[in-house]
């Protein structure tokens, strides 16, 4: 060791060694590290916080200094969040995914009242409808932040939704008090995450802030899509082998009852059908003198039986519903079987 480093060394206090190491010990313990802002969060919320995210991460507060030592001495990359160790900070660990951990810390955030000359985070406004304050001086004060308030019967009301404070200006003294009077509490208050390192990579809050919904709606189209493909495509797999049975069996059936095939399987459908054509063209007989008794005051049948329904039900162009084939295969099976039944019977009194 020479001379500098051996006098750099012994230059440091034996507590910062210490921090150091219980900084690095925590850094390798995670799988996940992150730089929170903690600017303007009071202690006892701050400690609030620190126990909510007892057993899910840990927040780890000390000086910058030895921040960015611990976060250079860790290696893996770790010294790319060095550059936001800036301000308050403090380190959050946790084996919890970058995504994971961005929405916890939001879903920590807590209103909070905002004191004169801090910035507006947002538009701060005082919204419609009854203050609840007895007519008396606090109108004028409304006025003179630019609310829209009147007295009216007997209370205190803003009249219509009023910004008083736009996003990025300084809040004044009138604005403070008004929204404290009035409870409003414009501003969140919680760990702002600035970046977060995870195997290897190194993710910001905007590449973190996304629709959970939206995003679970996007795979799920995208799981469809790619099934839709399969069927169309006939490109089996476990989980679209069972629709390309039920696909080509609906197929089959149609062209066997569209080409009149004689099956043992197509039997009763190619009754019903013949019986559902005759009934058809009986009622397009005026004169009843002409049918045999049988078919005399015949209806005809409210929709195509048996192979025209089964085509009809095959040719739906609407794919993404192809696991919904199997069941509509067994509805118009049961159908078919009714029909196949009443088909027969007909016939029977017809030829018997």
């Amino acid at each position: 060791m020479s001379a500098e480093e051996q006098r750099t060394t012994e230059e440091v206090p034996e507590w910062k060694r210490q921090e150091v190491a219980e900084l690095v010990d925590l850094l390798e313990t995670y799988d996940s590290v992150g730089v929170v802002n903690v600017t303007g969060i009071p202690s006892k919320q701050l400690q609030d916080m620190r126990r909510g995210l007892h057993g899910q991460a840990a927040l780890r507060m000390s000086r910058n200094t030895l921040l960015v030592r611990a976060l250079e001495e860790a290696g893996d990359g770790l010294d790319t969040l060095t550059e936001y160790v800036e301000g308050e900070v403090g380190l959050v660990a946790t084996n919890d995914n970058p995504f994971g951990l961005y929405q916890q810390l939001e879903n920590s955030k807590t209103p909070a009242p905002i004191n004169a000359g801090e910035v507006a985070p947002n538009d701060i406004v005082v919204p419609e409808g009854d203050t609840g304050i007895d007519p008396g001086p606090f109108v004028g004060e409304l006025q003179t932040i630019g609310a829209n308030a009147r007295i009216q019967e007997g209370s205190i009301q803003v009249l219509d939704n009023s910004v008083v404070t736009e996003e990025g200006e300084t809040v004044s003294d009138d604005v403070s008090n008004v929204l404290s009077e009035l409870g409003i509490e414009p501003k969140e208050v919680g760990l702002d995450l600035r970046g977060v390192f995870s195997e290897g990579v190194l993710f910001t809050p905007e590449e973190l802030e996304i629709d959970v919904d939206e995003y679970r709606a996007d795979i799920q189209s995208a799981a469809a899509s790619a099934r839709n493909l399969s069927v169309n495509a006939a490109y089996p797999t476990e989980r679209t082998a069972p629709d390309l049975i039920a696909k080509g069996r609906g197929e089959a059936k149609s062209l066997g009852l569209q080409a009149s095939v004689e099956s043992p399987d197509l039997a009763d459908d190619l009754v019903s059908k013949a019986d559902a054509q005759v009934r058809a063209l009986a009622a397009q007989i005026d004169d009843e003198d002409a049918l045999p008794e049988e078919l005399q005051d015949v209806d005809a049948p409210a929709a195509p039986a048996g192979g025209e329904a089964d085509t009809t039900a095959d040719e739906q162009s609407d794919e993404t519903q192809a696991s919904e084939a199997d069941d509509a295969d067994d509805s118009d099976d049961d159908d078919d079987d009714d029909d196949g039944n009443a088909g027969a019977e007909g016939l029977g009194e017809m030829f018997g």
